[in-house]
C-alpha cells in the first residue's frame, strides 16, 4: 500500500510541546496557571491573552519547536515495521506557510535526525490557504490511506475517494463519523488487516531480446506494494540474422536483469535464475536452475502467478517436471495473435510450439495476451518517452536510448512496448477486456483449431492503452 502519512500530532508531538511553550510563557506573563480547557484549541480562547499577542508567540513557538519536535510513541518503531513489509511511505505535510522558514529543509532535518524513514516527503500548502492541497496530492501519488490529525483534511480526502484515519487529539473529537486511531499500534493492525495481500509473482522474461522487457522488469520493481517478487527467470530466445544462440542470449539477459535490479536497488541474491539452453521443440528436457525455483516456488506458495513475457519453455517444463503445480500457478502469458488472426506466426509462440502445447494441455490456468490486434495497440513515440522520462533517473535515460536502438531492429521513433501488457494486468484488471474460451487445439501450422468442450482459459481482447501508459509513465518517472 501507499500511505500517507501527516507529521504533526501523528509523527511528532506537536500540540504536546507547543502546549508545553504556551504554559511556560503563560507563567513568565504573570497569569493564572488556570486554563480554559474547553477551548477549540491551543490559540483559540485557552490563555487569557489578546488575540495579537497570541498570534506572535505562536510563530515564535513553532520556529523554536519545529526543529526540535518529540516522536510521537511508536511512530518511528512501526513505521519501520509498514516498510520493511513493502508498503510506500509518502509524508504528506501541510508545512508550506508563512509560519515556518524553510519549511522543506527543516522537515527534511527533524525527520532525518530522528531516523524516521520515508520514501517521498510532499509538502502542501496549510487547510486554511488550500482546502484540496493534500487530497490532490494524494491523489497524484496514488495513496492508498491517508494519516492525519485534521478531521477537515480527513473529510476532504474521504470526498476524493481515499481512505483516511484520523490520529485523535483533544481538537478533533467533535467529528465522530471519520475512522479514529488512538496510536501507532492500532494504526499498523489496521494497517495490516486491511491491506492487500501482496501477489507472489515470477517474471520468466527473455529481457536482451528488444527493449519491452526492461521497461516490463522496471515496471514490475517499481509496483513491489502489490508484487512479492519471488523470482526473475531467463526465458530462451535465439537470433539467427544475429547469430544469437540460446547459450549466448541467455548471459545476456541474465546479466542485462542484474543491471536493471541494480540501477532500482532491487537485491538479486537468489532472485535471479538462467533457464532452458534450448527448445521443447528441439527435444530439449532438461533440468535448469529456472525450472527448479519455479517449482520450488510454486509448491511452497498456495497461489502463484508467472508473468511469462518470452517463448513459455520454462514453464512447459516446470509443468512437465511436477504437475502438482498446476494448481497452485497462475500463468499470464504474452504469445501468439488474436482469435481474428490465421496463425500464431509470433516470436514467443513459435520459437517453442512444443512448449504452447504442453502449457495448453496442462489445464493450468491460464491467460492469453496476443500480440497482434491486442498487445500490438501498445504503441508509443521516442516523443512520448523523452518528455515523460527524460533526465528522470539513469535508467530511465537509458530505456529512452534502448527503446530508440534496441540492437536487433535498428533504430525506431515509435514502436509497441509490448511486454508491459502483463504486468499492467496484474496491475489492474479494469484496463483490459477478456473473456473466458473453450482452449483451442494448435494446428500445425500454429493456428488456432478453435473447440467448444476443452477447458476454459481466458483469452484478452482489449487493453485501454492510456490508462497503461499514464500509470507507466507516473511509477517509472517517481
Amino acid at each position: 500500500m501507499r500511505i500517507g502519512v501527516d507529521i504533526d500530532n501523528v509523527i511528532s508531538t506537536f500540540n504536546d510541546d507547543l502546549l508545553e511553550e504556551f504554559l511556560k510563557h503563560n507563567k513568565e506573563l504573570g497569569y493564572s496557571d488556570e486554563i480554559n480547557k474547553n477551548a477549540g484549541y491551543i490559540t483559540e480562547g485557552m490563555f487569557n491573552w489578546k488575540d495579537e499577542e497570541v498570534k506572535v508567540f505562536y510563530k515564535d513557538a513553532i520556529k523554536r519547536i519545529v526543529s526540535k519536535l518529540n516522536v510521537k510513541s511508536g511512530a518511528k518503531e512501526y513505521i519501520d515495521k509498514l516498510k520493511e513489509e513493502g508498503h510506500l511511505i509518502y509524508i504528506i505535510t501541510g508545512r508550506d506557510n508563512e509560519d515556518h522558514l524553510d519549511p522543506y529543509n527543516i522537515t527534511k532535518k527533524w525527520l532525518d535526525d530522528n531516523l524516521i524513514y520515508y520514501d517521498k516527503l510532499i509538502l502542501t500548502k496549510s487547510y486554511k490557504d488550500d482546502k484540496h492541497g493534500k487530497s490532490k496530492k494524494c491523489i497524484e501519488n496514488n495513496i492508498d490511506i491517508m494519516i492525519d490529525d485534521s478531521s477537515s483534511i480527513c473529510k476532504d480526502c474521504i470526498d476524493y475517494g481515499i481512505e483516511t484515519l484520523l490520529m485523535d487529539t483533544p481538537y478533533n473529537r467533535q467529528n465522530k463519523d471519520i475512522k479514529r486511531v488512538y496510536s501507532w499500534k492500532e494504526i499498523y493492525e489496521y494497517i495490516t488487516k486491511h491491506s492487500k495481500e501482496k501477489l507472489n509473482v515470477i517474471l520468466d522474461t527473455d529481457v536482451y531480446n528488444e527493449c519491452d522487457d526492461q521497461f516490463a522488469i522496471t515496471y514490475m520493481i517499481k509496483n513491489q506494494d502489490i508484487f512479492n517478487i519471488e523470482a526473475i527467470t531467463v526465458a530462451p530466445y535465439s537470433n539467427k540474422e544475429k547469430n544469437e544462440t540460446v547459450v549466448s542470449g541467455r548471459e545476456k539477459s541474465y546479466n542485462e536483469i542484474l543491471k536493471i535490479c541494480n540501477w532500482l536497488k532491487f537485491n538479486t541474491t537468489n532472485k535471479v535464475f538462467k533457464g532452458a539452453t534450448d527448445y521443447m521443440s528441439n527435444c530439449y528436457d532438461e533440468n535448469n536452475d529456472a525450472v527448479s525455483k519455479i517449482i520450488e516456488i510454486a509448491l511452497k506458495n498456495n497461489k502463484t502467478y508467472i508473468m511469462a513475457i518470452g517463448a513459455i519453455t520454462n514453464v512447459a517444463l516446470a509443468i512437465k517436471k511436477e504437475p502438482k503445480i498446476i494448481d497452485r500457478i497462475e500463468v499470464i502469458w504474452l504469445g501468439g495473435h488474436s482469435l481474428l488472426q490465421k496463425n500464431n506466426l509470433e516470436f514467443n509462440f513459435m520459437q517453442d510450439i512444443s512448449a504452447v502445447k504442453v502449457v495448453f494441455n496442462s489445464k493450468v490456468k491460464l491467460t492469453i495476451i496476443p500480440c497482434k490486434n491486442v498487445a500490438s495497440n501498445l504503441i508509443t513515440s521516442i516523443y512520448e518517452l523523452n518528455y515523460y522520462l527524460k533526465d528522470k533517473s539513469e535508467l530511465c535515460n537509458y530505456l529512452i536510448d534502448r527503446f530508440y536502438d534496441d540492437g536487433y531492429n535498428g533504430i525506431q521513433k515509435r514502436r509497441v512496448i509490448w511486454d508491459i501488457s502483463v504486468i499492467a494486468y496484474m496491475i489492474n484488471k479494469d484496463w483490459f477486456t477478456s473473456e473466458n474460451i473453450s482452449c483451442p487445439n494448435i494446428n500445425d501450422d500454429t493456428s488456432y483449431e478453435l473447440t467448444i468442450d476443452n477447458h476454459k482459459i481466458t483469452m484478452v481482447n482489449y487493453i485501454d492503452v492510456n490508462k497503461v501508459y499514464e500509470d507507466l509513465f507516473k511509477k517509472l518517472g517517481e
